[in-house]
């Protein structure tokens, strides 16, 4: 990572306008086009979804989290406190004193709301109310864009937010799994346990969160990876990276997770409408833009979070990459991998060397759909630090920087 991070030095750019028609058509604050020839009619908006303040256990004052967020080159950004099991108890003004066991209020949630729709221009920041539902075993769940919050309850199963999620209290709110296997994730969302129902909705996992990569989280204490755990059982999330951000300086520091998020427009609908369709990559390096499309029995080339034509039989696909770094990492090369359904792990294959500002890459892959409805690629720096829990097939691909959502195969 200190080779990549050096060549992103610095604050935002010069060349970023805000104004709305250079924002779709134009570069990030970093110098990347936000446009990709493999996703025509979208462009790359960066995003971070999980951030906290004073409303619970965060250090910083709320009214002034938006604005840092958008400063240091963040085009949507969700405020998402804790709703623990000390959320509800009147505190006056809704500003408690900091620390893990305080939780948003009923007036915490009013003004979250109220400094979110101050913050939200759209066309050219997207700004969020959400809030973080933190139970101590089970692990804790963003959900953006409910008109009511949920505190957890003492229960060891996942059925009390799972329902409320289902009901009028979350009104078609989306959702997504946090920190997947640390932080207050020993029971791991119950096994990750599935309903049907709240599929569509439950639209992220997060695989960065602070400086931390989750592929291989737990895997040294006999877990499977949360990626793994999280798609055998029917999720279907996109992936995600985001800073948590507990302290003063939202957005600014370097090396934290991130979300591309491929919109048609900058708006909370627009936002919405990418995050259901997974057109989402996690990444924690600023002003990195990652595209990719997957091409099936049918021919047609399906982005990154959607659904893959198979054939009984047919293993031959091919996948497009293409990737930017902006213009201080031009040249630079990186490694992308097959990931597959594994018994602990996803298996892995190197297909390509990319590099930095080149033209897509287009590589053929050899995939038998029988062994797993799911594929994801990971990008690496091959010079990076290698996790020391990574098992032997991962050790020689370096240190993660970037996962495209899933895609899908279907029709085997």
């Amino acid at each position: 990572m200190n080779r990549l991070a050096a060549a992103k030095v610095g604050s935002v750019t010069d060349s970023f306008v805000d104004d709305g028609d250079d924002l779709r058509m134009g570069q990030d604050p970093f110098g990347t086009a936000r446009r990709s020839p493999l996703l025509p009619g979208v462009f790359c908006a960066a995003a971070d979804l999980h951030n906290h303040t004073r409303f619970s256990d965060g250090r910083g004052q709320a009214a002034e989290a938006f604005a840092s967020l958008r400063s240091n080159g963040l085009d949507v950004a969700a405020l998402t406190d804790h709703a623990n099991f000390a959320s509800g108890v009147g505190r006056p003004g809704g500003v408690p004193l900091a620390g893990w066991l305080n939780g948003i209020d009923g007036e915490a949630w009013k003004q979250t709301a109220e400094l979110a729709d101050l913050a939200d221009d759209p066309g050219r920041f997207v700004a969020i109310r959400g809030f973080e539902w933190s139970h101590p075993l089970l692990g804790h769940v963003n959900v953006w864009g409910s008109p009511d919050f949920l505190a957890p309850t003492p229960s060891h199963d996942m059925r009390h937010l799972y329902d409320w999620l289902e009901g009028p209290g979350a009104d078609d709110s989306l959702a997504s799994f946090n920190h997947p296997g640390s932080r207050g994730t020993v029971l791991r969302f119950g096994g990750f346990s599935h309903r049907q129902a709240l599929t569509r909705r439950l639209v992220g996992l997060e695989m960065f969160n602070k400086r931390d990569d989750y592929l291989f989280a737990g895997v040294d204490d006999g877990a499977r990876s949360p990626l793994v755990e999280c798609l055998s059982r029917g999720w279907r999330p996109g992936l995600i990276g985001v800073t948590d951000e507990h302290g003063k300086d939202w957005g600014r520091p370097e090396g934290k997770g991130r979300t591309g998020l491929f919109v048609r427009e900058l708006t909370r609908d627009g936002v919405r409408e990418a995050l259901l369709a997974r057109r989402t990559f996690a990444t924690r390096l600023r002003g990195l833009r990652l595209a990719a499309v997957l091409t099936g029995a049918d021919g047609v080339p399906v982005p990154m979070g959607g659904d893959v034509t198979a054939l009984p039989g047919r293993r031959s696909y091919s996948v497009t990459v293409d990737l930017d770094l902006g213009p201080g990492a031009v040249g630079l090369g990186l490694s992308v991998q097959l990931l597959r359904p594994g018994a602990v792990v996803p298996q892995v294959t190197e297909v390509a060397r990319v590099v930095s500002g080149d033209a897509p890459t287009t590589v053929d892959i050899d995939v038998d759909p029988q062994d797993g409805a799911w594929a994801v690629l990971r990008v690496s720096d091959l010079a990076g630090e290698v996790d020391p829990r990574a098992p032997a097939p991962y050790r020689h691909l370096g240190s993660s920087v970037a996962y495209t959502s899933p895609w899908w195969f279907i029709g085997t």
